[in-house]
């Protein structure tokens, strides 16, 4: 992979006349405010942040166009998406866009690549920057045709008279070379008109990735480039007492060892010597170790203990209805690595005073603070440039891997340095999704139905994401180290460990409690859905139980709870398209279950039925089949979008049948695929449909993360189906479902 050529969204290039998007048209969105007047509407989402359209749409004087997001691919299919949205509004075709994705040197920050919110935020804006931008076009091109705006028409790059009369973006866009800001609101074109959007056009991101290309920040070699290796410490808090240097130093192709502190890291001319140097380093380490973890078997008891910070997120009283029949239940997630295929790598370069980096964090602008930070630089003198890696959805390593090659490629100054982590370094240092403990009571009236609830969570936080150093692992083991910053619970609407805590449900009483406990045995921060998946395990796994309780159909009981129309078209598409039917009797060996939610209670929508095949001699499960229903507002692309759904069933079956972090009193045991182990080529399902319900016109509801809970309760629901007997603690293991059984 070659460097990046480096463009600059405002710079005209010289003797080709390139000019960004700017106009002196202001007259077109003339905003006059009387003084005292209420405060002017903002432009939606990421564009009321970063107002300038030629923050968002470049056109050149050939009439190329480049889009630029502050949002990263992350295997999403979020480039694909947004060089959509972009064709479709400024009608040319999808093939003449580039889009440039997040760089703290050229795109809008728009913080974290996180949440399901890139098509939010990010859609809206450039939907609504480029819906701009050609009406700004066509009122340039009526003027100089001396024509009323209304007669002109745009069509591939072009605003064309009724005459026939054509005037190319290329040539409008030259006239000027001022910016205007966006206004609050753009004449969107009609849905039903779509040419581009709501098509199932490849994914831009794939070609490479499936022939062997150049694709991941792994893959990247520049020239003169250094590979460098980090011997981390052998357990958090292990202090480096002895390290002779002297022999490694003299391996061949060694260029330098690194020390600073606890940080401890060597840098090759080829990898394969880096790696050779990084185990004799080691070996040559001395470290003090401190047994500071507790018991694995008392995880329940430290996350349940009263050193929480406890808040009533949810209430809601009706003393007319009271409960006839009462159950209770706890449900519990360990500890849960991102697992990533490809161990976390960054690339960087110090010259001139001016630190590089390439990365795969998925926030640029925060890990850029963090690095500035550590090396007290100025922000403005650190560049972040997001190129895709072979990771995960969540904070794994890649920020601390690009703080690692930040802090080596400072001491060797000129040339590039690339860090690539190893297989246990990924599995023992990267931040895990925390675990948690959801307790739940509830109970039904006379009719069957919930008269109260009660939901209880404990949680640590969901987040230590860059923005500080301290959040960065090679800042934390300098001589001079960054504290780590305090834990804190992310806000609701979307939330952290309370992310779908509240039920959807309709209950006439209802009360839910956030835990939130600061202290984190295991280094922790977000995974994709964050709390939502254990949340939604929890509340569809007890949806089931009372619905046995009061001897309902699980469907017919859900819909019994549910006023919102959207969420009962998810529930009873999924559920028709399974066919499902009320006691209906499974093939032998084999069990059905169903779970729905609405994303953070305000996002897409999704419901899946699954078919689980449990083999009751060895307690085996397998999903056979699954079948989901997903609302996610307009549709970008339908094919991106069942990948979306795909993923997160896929993803959330082996959260939910195998992965769990393992730890002694020390030390993460949990190192390799032998000991965290994940799904397999052998166990993955036969078949997964996906229906989607489209919304022309509505708002984009982001989909990447709505079907983690709901394919986790769906399958443990299966798995009770067909054993008679209910698994409430996460993953469910064969060891676990045999346990059961023989019990």
């Amino acid at each position: 992979m070659n460097a990046p050529v480096i463009l600059d969204r405002r710079r005209v290039l010289a003797g080709g006349g390139a000019l960004i998007v700017s106009f002196s048209l202001t007259s077109a969105f003339a905003q006059d405010q009387a003084p005292g007047a209420a405060p002017a509407p903002k432009p939606p989402r990421s564009l009321a942040a970063t107002p300038y359209l030629d923050s968002w749409i470049r056109i050149d004087a050939d009439g190329s166009i480049t889009v630029f997001t502050g949002k990263a691919e992350l295997g999403q299919g979020v480039k694909t998406a947004i060089q959509q949205i972009a064709a479709e509004e400024l009608d040319v075709s999808f093939e003449s866009l580039k889009v440039v994705t997040a760089d703290t040197k050229l795109t809008a920050n728009e913080g974290y690549t996180a949440g399901s919110n890139s098509m939010k935020d990010s859609g809206t804006a450039i939907q609504n920057a480029a819906a701009q931008v050609r009406e700004l076009l066509v009122v340039e091109a009526a003027r100089r045709l001396g024509q009323p705006a209304e007669g002109l028409r745009t069509e591939n790059g072009a605003v064309i008279s009724a005459n026939g009369k054509r005037l190319t973006y290329g040539e409008l866009v030259a006239a000027d070379m001022l910016h205007v800001q966006a206004q609050p609101k753009s004449k969107l074109k009609d849905s039903a008109t779509f040419k581009v959007m709501g098509q199932s056009i490849p994914r831009v991101d794939i070609p490479a990735k499936v022939t062997g290309g150049a694709a991941y920040v792994q893959d990247m070699r520049l020239p003169g480039m250094l590979h460098a290796r980090v011997v981390r410490p052998p357990s958090y808090g292990a202090q480096l007492t002895e390290c002779d240097t002297a022999a490694v130093e003299k391996l061949p192709g060694v260029v330098k060892v690194v020390r600073d502190g606890n940080f401890l890291a060597v840098v090759a001319e080829k990898e394969f010597q880096s790696i050779k140097a990084m185990n004799a380093l080691s070996a040559a380490a001395k470290w003090k170790e401190t047994a500071s973890l507790p018991k694995q078997d008392d995880l329940l008891k430290v996350l349940t203990s009263p050193r929480s910070q406890d808040s009533t997120i949810f209430e809601h009283s009706n003393p007319a209805v009271t409960g006839q029949k009462t159950i209770e239940a706890t449900y519990t997630r360990p500890y849960q690595s991102h697992g990533s295929i490809g161990p976390s790598c960054a690339v960087a370069q110090f010259a001139d005073g001016a630190m590089t980096v390439w990365t795969h964090t998925q926030g640029v602008f925060p890990d850029r603070q963090g690095i500035a930070e550590m090396l007290r630089m100025p922000p403005a003198s650190v560049r972040l440039i997001h190129v895709e890696g072979s990771g995960c959805y969540g904070h794994n390593g890649a920020d601390d891997a690009a703080a690692d090659a930040a802090l080596i490629a400072r001491a060797l100054p000129g040339r590039p340095v690339r860090v690539q982590w190893m297989r246990e370094q990924e599995h023992g240092w990267e931040p895990y999704g925390p675990a948690m403990v959801t307790k739940l009571k509830a109970s039904l009236d006379g009719n069957g139905k919930i008269a109260d609830w009660n939901f209880e969570v404990f949680s640590n936080t969901h987040s230590m994401r860059p923005g500080g150093a301290g959040s960065m692992l090679a800042a934390q083991h300098m001589s001079q180290p960054f504290a780590v910053p305090e834990p804190k619970p992310l806000p609701l609407p979307d939330g952290g460990g309370d992310r779908n805590a509240i039920p959807f449900y309709t209950f006439p009483n209802a009360r839910v409690v956030h835990h939130f406990i600061p202290e984190m045995p295991l280094r922790i921060s977000a995974m994709r859905a964050l709390g939502a998946y254990h949340n939604v395990f929890s509340i569809e796994s007890f949806m089931d139980e009372l619905a046995a309780l009061a001897g309902a159909d699980p469907v017919e009981f859900r819909l019994k709870h549910l006023d919102d129309q959207r969420g009962r078209d998810v529930i009873e598409k999924a559920a028709q398209s399974f066919g499902w039917k009320a006691g209906q009797t499974p093939p032998l060996d084999r069990g059905y279950g169903f779970a729905f939610a609405r994303y953070k209670n305000h996002a897409a929508y999704c419901a899946i039925a699954s078919e689980v095949e449990v083999n009751r001699e060895t307690g085996r499960p397998r999903l056979v089949r699954a079948v989901a229903a997903v609302d996610s507002g307009q549709v970008i692309n339908p094919d991106g979008l069942i990948n979306q759904i795909e993923g997160a069933i896929v993803q959330s079956m082996s959260w939910t049948l195998y992965e769990s972090v393992t730890f002694d009193a020390t030390r993460i045991t949990s190192i390799d695929w032998q000991t965290y182990p994940i799904l397999r080529f052998n166990a993955v399902p036969d078949s997964i449909e996906v229906h989607i319900i489209n919304r022309p016109g509505q708002p984009f509801l982001g989909s990447g993360e709505t079907g983690q809970g709901p394919a986790a309760a769906s399958i443990a629901n299966a798995i009770t189906n067909v054993t008679g007997k209910r698994l409430r603690d996460l993953p469910l293991t064969r060891k676990r479902i045999k346990d059961a059984i023989d019990a």
